[in-house]
């Protein structure tokens, strides 16, 4: 069976992670979304799937190749060009990538999903995939019901009581909701579909195809399922999404490592010495990571491979990626530190490098940097050393 997975977008709102890293490619706990969402598809026999590419698409097929170490055939359509030997992201919708390939050669021959690549998800492929097919439909959205006080951060579905799609919402008011389920960005569709998408445009599935849709009258329904659904569509999404993770809330995702401790994860050779620093769980600790005596982590935190955390130094509620060095007497609270970057949970962030405070974050591959007092006083209050 043939499946999607669309993977060309930018992600400008979780930035700065996808400076360097697309977003199918965030980790979860060191393993990518991409990977989860091809672990599911494979369970319910799509074995098959395309996946478009733009920004830092090398990313992704290097990581991934053809498949085949994930049990999947998997090959790829990049949309963009080459501008001076490098190459530049121009990715042409989603309805636009699905076309794209069709015109290539007609993959999509037979009924199809399609997934947005930054969700972790749970959902029965196999039972939704039967009712879009005992509907006769060309075109099926997967729905879920969320509370009516959180629709305003959500595309709204609006469906007739046969399930068939009459109208959308775009984030409304929560007294002018005419529904509470919502897009989740997984779609079951017919070869047919691609005959409303034209050839050579941008075009995008909710904002020009649905539409398009519902106007000609076409055999359109939506599908509400309860399933685990965790969009990382925003800085604030990942940070919940981690701490769901090690709280165990997200039930799909296994901790990696040994729990060496209760509540306690760590990837090889840490080293610690446990008797002589401040541990609260949940915490994961990734590989050839170094604490040093005095630090104090304070669950739910990550912090990632080959990380440096010196004394004295507390990390709490934060996610800390790998190769960061945290200096002597550092207070993180509820920040996310990423490469140059130390990220707030609402997703300001500071350039600790362009600030001229790599003394305080900064690589751990790099000579340990010489601190005063007084700068460590000023980036105390900086970080919010009462975890503002």
């Amino acid at each position: 069976m043939k499946a999607m997975i669309l993977a060309a977008g930018k992600g400008t709102r979780v930035r700065p992670i996808t400076y360097t890293i697309p977003k199918p490619m965030i980790p979860i706990l060191q393993k990518p979304v991409m990977e989860f969402l091809l672990e599911v598809l494979r369970q319910h026999g799509f074995d098959q799937i395309m996946v478009n590419v733009s920004h830092l698409a090398e990313e992704i097929e290097s990581y991934f190749r053809d498949g085949q170490r994930f049990g999947v055939q998997i090959a790829y359509s990049f949309e963009g060009r080459i501008v001076d030997g490098n190459l530049v992201g121009e990715a042409i919708g989603s309805a636009g990538g699905m076309r794209k390939i069709q015109d290539f050669s007609p993959f999509f021959d037979d009924t199809f999903v399609v997934i947005c690549g930054d969700a972790l998800i749970d959902l029965d492929l196999t039972t939704a995939v039967k009712w879009h097919r005992a509907k006769d439909s060309i075109a099926t959205i997967i729905t879920k019901p969320v509370p009516k006080e959180k629709v305003s951060s959500y595309g709204v579905v609006v469906t007739d009581n046969d399930g068939r799609v009459k109208a959308f919402q775009e984030k409304p008011k929560v007294e002018e909701a005419l529904s509470t389920n919502i897009n989740t960005g997984i779609y079951i569709f017919e070869p047919e579909v691609l005959n409303y998408i034209p050839s050579g445009v941008k075009y995008d599935i909710g904002r020009d195809l649905f539409p398009k849709l519902v106007k000609t009258g076409a055999s359109f329904y939506a599908l509400p399922m309860d399933f685990e659904w965790v969009d990382i569509g925003k800085v604030p999404d990942y940070w919940r999404a981690i701490r769901g993770v090690l709280s165990g809330s997200i039930k799909n995702v296994q901790i990696p490592g040994q729990e060496v401790l209760p509540g306690i994860y760590t990837g090889l050779n840490v080293d610690i010495n446990w008797n002589k620093v401040d541990i609260i769980g949940p915490v994961y600790i990734g590989g050839m990571t170094r604490i040093e005596d005095g630090a104090k982590i304070i669950g739910p935190a990550m912090i990632g491979p080959n990380c440096w955390i010196c004394s004295d130094t507390t990390v709490e509620n934060s996610v800390i990626f790998e190769w960061s060095r945290l200096g002597l007497g550092v207070r993180l609270v509820d920040k996310l530190v990423f490469g140059r970057y130390c990220v707030d949970k609402t997703g300001a962030a500071i350039d600790v490098q362009a600030a001229a405070l790599d003394w305080l974050i900064t690589d751990a591959r790099q000579t340990p940097p010489v601190q005063t007092p007084i700068e460590r006083q000023a980036i105390t209050e900086l970080l919010g050393s009462n975890g503002n």
